[in-house]
């Protein structure tokens, strides 16, 4: 608790935003295993690893440490390997199964995928490794901006999925809630 959500966590109290966090992940976490593909967890912090982190990491998923330095370096390793890779926040928990078959699909012909977020960031990136080693330089990281300058650093084509809200704060989390009119 205190670790995720810290927005979330001013507007409505450490608990409920813990409480809130959870469901989030369990939701992403079921909408991310499916046969198709492995699911990995990429996790912080390192000494959790072993963990089910306060039974928000599902036991059964296997996980890579995301290791030392700022979140351009831990971008940076998760995609030095082979792809294609997919990368999901846990901030959208509008995202499902078909999104991240989408963005699997969009990698056979497209150098990168992303799943814009409403806030400027993006809630999915994916590459066919290995992204070059600059591509997470730069970045300015929860900035309106992000997404763009992201983008700026890829040469080719770029797919886009559909744009969903994160979760950051109560009138996002309202947002999400909020049943289709």
């Amino acid at each position: 608790m205190g670790k995720a959500k810290s927005r979330l966590a001013a507007d409505i109290g450490q608990v409920q935003a813990w409480r809130i966090y959870r469901a989030m992940c369990a939701k992403i976490f079921r909408n991310c295993t499916d046969p198709r593909w492995d699911t990995v967890l990429y996790v912080t912090p390192d000494e959790k690893a072993l963990s089910t982190y306060g039974g928000i990491w599902p036991a059964h998923l296997p996980r890579i440490l995301q290791g030392g330095g700022d979140l351009s370096a831990r971008s940076a390793r998760i995609f030095s390997n082979a792809g294609p890779v997919i990368v999901i926040g846990t901030d959208t928990p509008q995202q499902n199964r078909n999104d991240i078959a989408t963005a699997f699909k969009a990698l056979k012909t497209h150098k990168g995928v992303f799943g814009p977020a409403s806030d400027g960031g993006f809630w999915l990136m994916g590459f066919n490794g290995p992204a070059p080693l600059d591509l997470f330089e730069n970045i300015r990281w929860s900035h309106p901006e992000t997404l763009k300058d992201m983008q700026s650093k890829i040469q080719g084509p770029v797919a886009h999925l559909r744009t969903l809200t994160d979760v950051d704060d109560v009138a996002a989390w309202r947002r999400v809630m909020k049943p289709p009119a």
